[in-house]
């Protein structure tokens, strides 16, 4: 008797242990995650360009391009602003442009102690890490909530801004999968299937005060720096269309990813080896709810703005590449292609992608939602040759890894992982 109330009296001790250290990581991560305290920066212009011009960088003829009269040469652009939106392939195109701004010696523009600029608050330049006013950067990618003037005040004039929409529906779906746990609303959602019962009647559930809503209405148009739950009607959201349309030189379409990445090569005049990519942060296929037309239609309907949004771009898209020219397109992507499965036998072990589970290092891990192990990735082939290892690494490296390669400090997305392990445990 007395063996068992010792063990019990152990067991109560190690929860309180447990419960005090996992509240008091909470409480902190919460401190450190709120907006800082915005103080007033002095202004000091930018300079036009800070890009180091390296042998690379020299102006090359173009071919036929759609921004260029044939016989004409350009110079690759290097200052770039890429507004990274949640849940629409960004991470894949971010490092893109980690290899291209390491191959140019580019200046980043990077958060500090963590993967993002203190999203959900609006950007700040006193975000950036060790910014004082007059720096020059080249590049700034990772996730924020836009506030164009201050973004504005930290580039260069000539910055050419880049972004990334995804079909709403199926954003809504992704997203719904990867933050749920993170919106209490959706603890509530009775049944297995939330998502059916979510978009039964979003409005009996959606909570627009709850903590981590705004994953749950409109997520591209909060993203830029919006209020998510306006009506459709509010004039507002034709500025914001207007606002997005004269800033930014290229909205990319997740459901053409190769012809966005044509278009952004035309447009930065970059080479065809600088959009080359692997698929990251892909969700393995049995956790993909796959939406009716019921369904699809209703998500649709509870994210409208977004899908104005959506519907808007698809059509400058296309004009865009009509411009470009249909059959070149053709032609490029399948270059593209063609030159992206080239790569995967020469890098990836196995040729695809596999579950978290059979990735044999830690340091090809993807960050998973709570709770879950989704998210697949790569094994790097151990053969690969000399030429090819630091590329193929390069290519294959999941977000956060990539980013303490490249210097950031990121020991408050670290802290969050492991209470999460935690929390999973």
């Amino acid at each position: 008797m007395a063996g068992k109330q010792g063990r019990q009296w152990r067991s109560m001790c190690k929860g309180l242990v447990l419960g005090t250290l996992l509240t008091s990581c909470m409480i902190l991560l919460y401190c450190l995650s709120t907006p800082q305290i915005h103080y007033t920066l002095p202004e000091v212009p930018v300079p036009y360009s800070c890009a180091h011009r390296p042998s690379q960088l020299h102006p090359k003829p173009t071919t036929n391009s759609s921004q260029q009269t044939p016989g004409q040469t350009c110079t690759p652009k290097v200052d770039i602003m890429f507004m990274k939106t949640h849940k629409t392939a960004s991470s894949t195109f971010l490092n893109v442009l980690f290899r291209f701004g390491e191959k140019h010696r580019l200046k980043f523009a990077f958060p500090d102690s963590r993967n993002d600029f203190f999203y959900p608050s609006l950007f700040q330049r006193s975000q950036v890490k060790d910014y004082r006013p007059g720096m020059c950067f080249n590049i700034i990618c990772n996730h924020m909530r836009l506030n164009a003037p201050e973004v504005a005040k930290l580039l260069p004039m000539d910055t050419s801004y880049i972004t990334i929409l995804r079909d709403p529906a199926e954003l809504f779906e992704s997203s719904f999968h990867y933050f749920g746990q993170l919106v209490p609303f959706t603890w509530k959602i009775p049944g297995d299937d939330k998502l059916t019962e979510f978009l039964r009647d979003p409005n009996y559930y959606f909570d627009p005060q709850g903590f981590n809503s705004f994953y749950l209405k409109n997520l591209l148009f909060f993203d830029f720096g919006q209020d998510n739950t306006l009506e459709l009607d509010d004039p507002q959201v034709e500025e914001v269309i207007r606002f997005i349309t004269e800033r930014f030189q290229l909205v990319m379409l997740v459901e053409y990813f190769e012809e966005s990445l044509i278009l952004l090569k035309d447009a930065l005049c970059w080479e065809l080896d600088d959009v080359l990519f692997f698929k990251l942060n892909a969700r393995k296929g049995s956790t993909v709810s796959k939406l009716t037309p019921e369904l699809r239609a209703r998500a649709l309907e509870w994210n409208a703005i977004d899908w104005k949004l959506y519907q808007h771009f698809n059509h400058t898209f296309w004009k865009r590449v009509d411009a470009y020219g249909r059959r070149r397109m053709a032609e490029d992507v399948a270059e593209l292609k063609r030159r992206n499965t080239e790569m995967a036998s020469i890098c990836i072990e196995g040729g695809r992608a596999v579950e978290a589970g059979s990735i044999q290092e830690t340091a090809m891990q993807p960050w998973q939602p709570i709770g879950q192990k989704s998210i697949m990735g790569y094994n790097l082939k151990k053969n690969v040759d000399k030429a090819h290892r630091k590329l193929c690494r390069k290519m294959l490296m999941p977000e956060l890894q990539y980013l303490t390669e490249l210097g950031v400090n990121l020991w408050i997305t670290k802290l969050w992982g492991h209470v999460r392990d935690i929390l999973n445990w």
